[in-house]
């Protein structure tokens, strides 16, 4: 399965599944945490979709691969 643009909350409750949890929310962004002190931001914008690039620099800063990350959002 090929990467491409996701919705920000489909990300989002992705990441839930891999333990981090959401700490708060500033603006258009949100961030969440995992017990291990992982910290990643998502933007959420209205209408708009994450591109591929943002996506991998997520999933980077989350310690998982991509396989990892494309079947938590089939």
């Amino acid at each position: 399965m090929k990467l491409r643009p996701l919705p920000a909350i489909k990300v989002i409750k992705a990441m839930e599944g891999f333990g981090f949890k959401v700490l708060r929310k500033k603006g258009s962004h949100v961030i969440l945490g995992n017990e291990e002190g992982v910290i990643i931001v998502i933007p959420v914008h209205a209408g708009e979709e994450l591109g591929k690039g943002i996506l991998l620099k997520i999933i980077k800063q989350a310690g998982l691969s991509k396989e990892e990350f494309l079947k938590a959002i089939k």
